[in-house]
């Protein structure tokens, strides 16, 4: 069978069923394939001692098979093989205790799962701990694996990069991008170009002073020289060899950077922008924080030297919390981004309390200039106003563009939230058609739930993912996403990938 055949078997695999789904302006969606546990299976770290889990555990806490925060990719030479990656056994603050990819190559119906090796000290590495995982497919199938790394008994930490030639069966060893011992490096992203597989851009944010601290050292925040600037590497040949990582932004002194992503343009000299948050602090408090993009016209070589906005930040924002107990829900708080390669519009989506102090809501925006301008917000989550607001928290959003140009953003939030089983939490897609910057064109249908976020791993609040993924393939979506599953069982959360494509 070839290649095209297979991937109409599997699109047609399951009956679709509908369900969950609202019809506002726009066709609606559907699960066409298996909500499939892509991170099953035994723990692979359980056995290991390599990293000092009993003196680590004297200050943290150790959630074994917690598997949360993922993120994919799709491979452009073949629709069939989706790659993601995500943490393996997280620590209450900070990190795992390495990380673990999955692969399918028959649309998500069956999936490999493999260590990514040589990351940490349980995978054959030199480093503690490792955190938020990235992968990006290059056009010719070729697929890069971005991740943080890290020491807790010293500041040794970096940026490492690992490659895949089969799709994600295999992973080489890893090539250090950043590697120093000034503990500050953080929220890393890899973007392979889609127009050559020669080059691929590597953007991380990094603490700068004092200019060595332990990662218990909050005192950082609070010098008077603290900068967190974005930082910046790429290869030109496919991952060979990486050019020294360097700064291309500076927010100045007692400013502050977070959450990059790089997408490229598809314009004449496919232009990159780069989407992030940028904030003041005072005494290591936030007093603003922004929306923000940055621009480079020659592939990384240059960059523009001042940011341009998207939106604020509501400065009442303290991010999602459990109604039922008043502890926090880790959302990240961070920005999604992405481009439409067939009319080059930008979109960005984000969460934020604009509405209502302790409501957290879903926010789009999006630029027809290339990050230039860019509209005023909207919401666009369909979570219910007519239940106590406390439950009309939504957060984690994360936005892709199918092949038509539907514009679909995944989210979690807490409409059906019933305490005596815990924290009731949904995933869910909206998705636009046509004038997405009007609210009234976007469209709802649920992904998968409900599950209690109060088993999840508590690492400075439940904790799935301070982002998930999410892939196109065609016209239909593809969830790569965390779920909470059992504290009690020893299985605190797994990741989950599921299909969903229009109704007619």
């Amino acid at each position: 069978m070839t290649t095209a055949k297979l991937a109409a078997a599997v699109l047609g695999i399951c009956a679709v069923v509908t369900f969950g789904v609202t019809a506002a302006g726009a066709n609606t969606y559907a699960q066409s394939g298996p909500l499939a546990d892509v991170s099953a299976g035994p723990d692979p770290f359980a056995s290991c001692t390599a990293d000092d889990p009993a003196t680590q555990e004297t200050f943290s806490t150790l959630y074994p098979s917690a598997e949360p925060e993922p993120r994919a990719d799709i491979n452009p030479t073949n629709p069939l093989n989706i790659v993601g990656a995500y943490h393996q056994d997280r620590w209450n603050n900070g990190g795992d205790r390495g990380l673990v990819s999955s692969a399918t190559h028959d649309g998500g119906v069956t999936w490999n799962r493999v260590v990514v090796p040589r990351i940490t000290k349980c995978s054959g590495g030199i480093f503690d701990r490792a955190s938020d995982p990235w992968v990006s497919f290059a056009p010719n199938g070729k697929l890069f694996g971005i991740w943080l790394v890290f020491d807790v008994f010293d500041g040794h930490n970096g940026i490492l990069v690992s490659t895949s030639p089969n799709g994600g069966d295999r992973w080489s060893n890893p090539i250090s991008v950043n590697v120093d011992d000034t503990g500050g490096d953080d929220k890393q992203s890899i973007t392979a170009d889609p127009y050559n597989s020669n080059n691929v851009y590597a953007v991380w944010d990094r603490f700068l002073s004092p200019p060595s601290f332990t990662a218990n050292d909050h005192g950082r925040f609070h010098a008077r020289s603290y900068v967190q600037q974005i930082f910046f590497s790429r290869t030109t040949d496919g991952g060979a060899s990486w050019e020294p990582a360097r700064v291309i932004y500076n927010p100045g002194t007692q400013q502050f950077t977070i959450g990059s992503i790089i997408n490229v343009l598809p314009n004449v000299t496919h232009d990159l922008v780069d989407g992030f948050v940028e904030g003041a602090t005072q005494g290591g408090k936030s007093r603003s924080q922004n929306v923000v993009v940055i621009r480079s016209t020659d592939q990384g070589v240059t960059w523009s030297k001042k940011s341009t906005v998207v939106a604020p930040l509501d400065l009442s924002f303290p991010g999602p919390f459990d109604p039922d107990n008043g502890r926090p829900i880790r959302s990240g708080g961070l920005p999604d981004f992405t481009v439409d390669p067939a009319s080059g519009l930008l979109y960005a989506v984000w969460e934020d309390d604009a509405g209502q102090p302790g409501t957290d809501e879903i926010l789009f925006s999006q630029s027809a200039d290339g990050g230039s301008s860019w509209s005023a917000p909207i919401k666009i989550n369909k979570t219910p106003t007519n239940i106590p607001a406390d439950d009309q928290q939504a957060f984690t959003p994360t936005v892709k563009v199918a092949a038509d140009g539907t514009v679909g953003v995944t989210y979690y939030d807490l409409r059906d939230n019933t305490p005596a089983a815990g924290l009731t939490t949904n995933y869910w897609l909206v998705h636009c058609h046509a004038s997405c910057t009007s609210a009234a064109n976007w469209s709802e249908s649920k992904v998968a739930g409900p599950f209690d976020l109060e088993q999840a791993a508590f690492a400075r609040g439940y904790f799935v993912g301070d982002y998930e993924g999410l892939v196109t393939i065609g016209n239909s979506f593809g969830p790569f996403f965390g779920q909470a599953v059992s504290r009690a069982a020893g299985n605190p959360s797994d990741v989950y990938y599921t299909r969903l494509s229009p109704v007619p």
